[in-house]
């Protein structure tokens, strides 16, 4: 599309109390810091960065200092090839701290998928959708058939 107004986007930061704690949850997830500034640390995604910010410097940083931030109705998903790879990243994410919401199951929709939280609350779902193309690094082409195409 002209002028780089396609759907993106390229960086996902989370609220997190406490930077060290979160590091170390992704790290034992299985996650590779690529640059940690103390207060923020960032983690490079397929094309996405993912970082995770002090919650107090965060809301001073968007303009809302002593805001509270909070989460809700979001999920961060990871989508693999097979049942087997969830079950086994899921069980990762269990032993790293992680809070069980809803533990890997074949869903209604035809694919198979689990629920858990980190230690921050933030959700996360690890799923196969077997209607969806999934690349080897993780990167997914949705179906030409979607509203609008």
């Amino acid at each position: 599309m002209p002028g780089g107004r396609r759907q993106r986007v390229s960086v996902v930061t989370l609220a997190v109390a406490d930077v060290a704690r979160a590091r170390e949850f992704y790290r034992a997830w299985g996650w590779i810091p690529h640059s940690d500034g103390g207060d923020v640390v960032f983690f490079q995604g397929n094309g996405l960065v993912i970082g995770l910010y002090e919650s107090a410097a965060f809301a001073a940083d968007q303009g809302r200092p002593g805001a509270t931030l909070g989460f809700g109705g979001v999920a961060l998903a990871q989508n693999y090839p097979t049942e087997v790879q969830v079950d086994e990243r899921y069980r990762a994410a269990l032993a790293a701290g992680a809070t069980i919401l809803k533990p890997p199951a074949r869903a209604e929709w035809g694919g198979y998928s689990g629920y858990f939280a980190d230690l921050d609350g933030h959700v996360w779902e690890l799923a196969v959708n077997p209607f969806w193309d999934l690349a080897e690094d993780g990167s997914i082409t949705m179906p030409d058939d979607a509203v609008g195409a």
